[in-house]
């Protein structure tokens, strides 16, 4: 029997599944991503076998950076807050410090108790180190009137660190193909960290008025068709990411601050709205492939031999070196304890590690340390989806109901 034609059933079978099941899923303690990822365990080798492809890292580069880059702008038009350093406090602190802690921890994780030298160590802290701006969804903004900090906090960082760990993942490479740093250092600055920043930011700013400008000016003659307007945020996106790449920027940062600029544009409401729904469309459309591809990769011998370290150093992150690093981020900040906690617990891995460590395989990473890279990044993606999984809905619950009550008793 053809395989491809059951795959296609198996995939109807699900994507039924949970749109007609959505009411009783959000209800329980489980996310959309679990369920792909059981789903993607037992369509793999131990279970009915019936993907049976091994990917290779370029077209796990290329699903995953589509799915990162249409998330990313669906994260920045949902940014509801005025360009002001004081409205995006936590933002900073979670991108200037949190990340910066959470690489640099697991380096010297990776690098005393597992071994790795410091480019490993580096690279595999800047693959780690990003939160997911897909499967972290129950935890961030989902009405672009919610001022909720710890959404917001999220939902930004999110959006950033994913673009903002590419200089790390550089130096990581840079410093593994080449010990001695002086070789490559000042054009690691130069291009990777201020050029490429830059680049991306200005990209961002300048495409998405551009597209806004001609967007008005047309309107103003005939309007576009209602079934195809969608479609302007999907160009948005790949003419934002493909001319920032041609410069050498960060095409990451440069949709996220596309998103949010279009939302700054005067966008009507109704507009904006439309444009987030067909963008978390095609977003949760992705993440399927996403998760289910990550279930079927999954090998027992390797898991096995790799589980030992990748348990090390997951629960180190997870438990020790986000929560710390959280905690120390928001010093001085007079947010709720519990708030602090849930920014230090609610660092979600996933599609954004999946693409760090695909193209760190396209740049060169490879042998014993890029397969030891590889595995220890496919189990704590395991269990981030698992432990946030199953924590996400209850925790979020409480989160909401205890904070409204605290409102309320304090009024």
């Amino acid at each position: 029997m053809d395989i491809y034609i059951l795959n296609l059933l198996v995939i109807g079978l699900l994507l039924l599944f949970i749109t007609l099941g959505s009411g009783w899923i959000a209800r329980l303690p489980l996310t959309y991503s679990l369920i792909y990822l059981v789903v993607g365990i037992l369509l793999g080798p131990y279970g009915f076998n019936l993907i049976q492809i091994r990917p290779q890292a370029a077209f796990l580069e290329r699903l995953t950076e589509f799915v990162v880059i249409v998330s990313l702008f669906s994260c920045g038009l949902k940014m509801n807050r005025p360009l002001k350093i004081w409205a995006w406090d936590s933002t900073v602190r979670l991108i200037g410090f949190l990340m910066p802690i959470s690489i640099f921890g697991l380096a010297v994780v990776a690098h005393w108790f597992l071994g790795f030298n410091w480019g490993a160590a580096i690279l595999l802290g800047a693959i780690l180190a990003p939160t997911d701006p897909v499967l972290a969804s129950e935890v961030q903004i989902s009405d672009i009137e919610d001022r909720d900090e710890l959404r917001f906090g999220l939902t930004s960082e999110a959006g950033l660190n994913d673009a903002l760990a590419f200089p790390f993942v550089y130096f990581g490479l840079y410093l593994l193909k080449d010990s001695n740093w002086q070789n490559w250092f000042k054009q690691w600055v130069a291009v990777d960290l201020l050029w490429a920043i830059a680049a991306g930011i200005i990209m961002g700013i300048l495409v998405a008025k551009a597209v806004s400008w001609i967007d008005r000016k047309l309107q103003q003659y005939r309007p576009v068709d209602a079934l195809m307007k969608d479609f302007t945020a999907l160009g948005t996106i790949l003419l934002t990411y493909s001319l920032t790449e041609l410069v050498n920027g960060y095409g990451f940062l440069a949709v996220f601050i596309a998103g949010i600029v279009i939302n700054q544009s005067h966008l009507e409401t109704e507009k904006r709205l439309s444009q987030i729904e067909f963008t978390e469309r095609i977003e949760k459309l992705m993440e399927v492939g996403a998760i289910l591809l990550l279930g079927s990769l999954l090998r027992l011998n390797p898991l096995w031999k790799h589980a030992g370290e990748a348990l090390l150093v997951g629960m180190l992150l997870l438990f020790i070196i986000r929560p710390v690093g959280a905690w120390l981020s928001t010093i001085g900040e007079r947010y709720h304890p519990a708030k602090r906690l849930l920014f230090g617990w609610f660092g979600i891995r996933g599609a954004g590690s999946l693409y760090y460590l695909s193209y760190a395989f396209g740049e060169g990473l490879g042998g014993e340390i890029g397969e030891r890279i590889a595995w220890i990044t496919y189990i704590i993606l395991v269990l981030s989806v698992i432990l946030h999984g199953i924590s996400a809905t209850p925790l979020m619950n409480w989160y909401e109901k205890y904070f409204q009550d605290y409102q309320n008793h304090r009024v």
